[in-house]
């Protein structure tokens, strides 16, 4: 169907989207802990991203419920962060020398 270069460049296309399905595997694997309050609330997602688990210190719920969610939600974005680190340096690799705009996300996400 393609010849010479073109179907060189198919081959290393689809090498590299075979080696991207596995480091996104290997992801998904990957736990991260966000914080908050200086660790009064500890929150762990998976490399999707889900969150697992959420450790609230019970002093913590003696303050105002308000104050509870801005901490929960502040170690959510935490762990957020985290993962997007992550997958930045498991992917970059894959990313190099394709010229992506600024602020771009592959694969997508």
């Amino acid at each position: 169907m393609f010849d010479g270069p073109l179907q060189e460049m198919m081959k290393q296309a689809q090498k590299v989207a075979e080696q991207m399905k596995e480091a996104q595997a290997a992801m998904s694997d990957k736990e991260v802990i966000g914080e908050s309050g200086a660790g009064l609330v500890t929150v762990i997602l998976n490399g999707q991203g889900d969150c697992k688990s959420v450790v609230i210190n019970p002093n913590v719920l003696s303050d105002e419920p308000q104050i509870v969610g801005e901490l929960v939600a502040s170690a959510i974005n935490d762990a957020n962060q985290k993962l997007e680190t992550i997958k930045q340096e498991s992917m970059g690799s894959f990313t190099q020398g394709l010229n992506l705009p600024p602020g771009f996300k592959f694969p997508f996400s």
